[in-house]
């Protein structure tokens, strides 16, 4: 399943690079989804750079804290844990949650 839908993505993203530019918000979207979907795939390598690409993305376009790039953050620091890099995981997830801790209180 995971393989198909992996398949179907990469198809949808190269479609939405031709429509928009490649850090347009939906190709970022499909970017995401698609790391999501290695990831459940256990292909971390293939997630990593994916998520990489769509922090620093919206950090350009949105800003450093941004809910879309802590989103993006969190989600690579996932990734980065999944790997067990475990002190990549753990000061990312700190970042993370300190510039929520700003814009939420």
């Amino acid at each position: 399943m995971w393989a198909k839908a992996g398949y179907l993505y990469k198809q949808v993203l190269e479609a939405k690079k031709k429509l928009w530019e490649k850090e347009h918000p939906e190709s970022l979207r499909s970017m995401a989804n698609l790391a999501r979907i290695h990831r459940n795939q256990g292909q971390w390598k293939e997630a990593e750079e994916l998520r990489i690409t769509v922090v620093e993305a919206t950090k350009r376009l949105l800003g450093e804290e941004h809910p879309d790039t802590l989103r993006s953050m969190a989600n690579l620091a996932a990734t980065y844990w999944d790997q067990g890099r475990w002190k990549e995981a753990e000061e990312l997830g700190i970042t993370v949650v300190e510039a929520t801790k700003r814009l939420l209180g």
